[in-house]
């Protein structure tokens, strides 16, 4: 009793200092850019003046970068973060597999395919307008990944090895596609379509903010509640069947569930790979392997990553912003490396 009360508040006291870590970044990003904002003119712009006009000892054009530019930015950080963390939590729990996340699974190649065909379709209408049809390609081409990776699976779909390989063949595939459109698309829209697809925060603003937060709560919410019936998966199928849990059903919504989110998220930032890979496993090793203190820690440990990642790709480099998937897959693909070493030493 007094082991599980001590591990309880361990769980307590890593989820609080990571929350204090969180909000520490998310005040130290905002005064980061091209105009460096002090430690004071930040906490002023926010917590004393807000986002309104008024006259409050802080120069009217930071609070104009702080609430117009910076903090959206920087939400769309977290919720990028958060959201591709949790999916990859969850893929890695429902495969039983450690290298399982959206982008080894075709579900990000899926959804940029499905945002660059609108994009390339409608460039000068989509862009201007509503962010809507992009969203709606994405959530498309998101779920198509996930269709065409159960069809070549076939019978084999509930052998979690053969949904991996299946899922890495269709990665590659809908990425060449992807390439192949980029490629006979105008020279303008292929150049935003680069950049885009390689994942940036630039164009981040209020109104793109509240889909993707209310998916992402709605998902988290839903992977909490069947977080028992996803335990069971990953102590083995069989287990599972025999306590009732339906494993292939349950697979199947959290592929889909997780394709949507992922959709959601890449139509708003582009391509961004190896989050999810990377930080359940980090917050495996923080909080242990309970899948609710895992999906709880990635929210808050994914997003302080993503939005220090976005901090490096726009400081690095003077006057020019780096494409934060650059950052990541650089992370990642050493990430990987680890993972793979370290599975062949046991």
């Amino acid at each position: 009793m007094s082991r599980l009360f001590a591990l309880s508040n361990r769980f307590t006291l890593v989820i609080f200092c990571s929350t204090a870590f969180l909000i520490f970044s998310l005040i130290f990003a905002t005064g980061r850019g091209n105009v460096i904002i002090s430690f004071d003119q930040v906490f002023d712009s926010i917590f004393v003046c807000g986002s309104s006009n008024l006259d409050c000892g802080v120069k009217l054009v930071y609070q104009k970068i702080v609430w117009d530019i910076r903090i959206p930015r920087i939400l769309m950080a977290f919720l990028t973060g958060a959201g591709l963390s949790i999916v990859g939590a969850i893929l890695q729990s429902v495969t039983r597999n450690p290298l399982a996340d959206p982008y080894l699974f075709g579900i990000s190649s899926g959804a940029a395919l499905g945002a660059v065909l609108v994009i390339s379709t409608f460039s000068g209408v989509i862009i201007a307008g509503s962010a809507l049809s992009i969203t709606f390609g994405a959530l498309v081409g998101g779920i198509f990944s996930v269709v065409l990776m159960l069809f070549l699976a076939g019978n084999a779909s509930l052998q979690v090895d053969k949904l991996l390989l299946s899922g890495v063949a269709v990665s590659f595939m809908l990425g060449a596609f992807t390439s192949l459109v980029i490629y006979y698309s105008n020279p303008d829209t292929a150049s935003s379509l680069l950049f885009w697809i390689m994942g940036s925060f630039s164009n981040s603003s209020w109104s793109q903010l509240t889909l993707p937060s209310i998916t992402l709560v709605i998902c988290l919410v839903t992977f909490l509640i069947y977080q028992r019936w996803i335990s069971a998966i990953q102590a083995g199928d069989e287990g599972a069947l025999t306590l009732g849990v339906p494993v292939s059903s349950l697979r199947l919504m959290m592929l889909v569930l997780s394709s949507i989110l992922t959709a959601v998220l890449v139509s708003q930032v582009g391509g961004i790979g190896f989050v999810g890979l990377m930080i359940p496993h980090i917050c495996r090793f923080i909080v242990g392997n309970q899948l609710y203190k895992v999906l709880l820690m990635c929210v808050v440990l994914g997003g302080s990553f993503m939005i220090w990642v976005d901090v490096f790709a726009r400081s690095i480099l003077d006057e020019q912003v780096l494409p934060v998937g650059i950052v990541t897959s650089a992370l990642g693909s050493l990430f990987f490396f680890v993972i793979l070493k370290t599975k062949s030493n046991n």
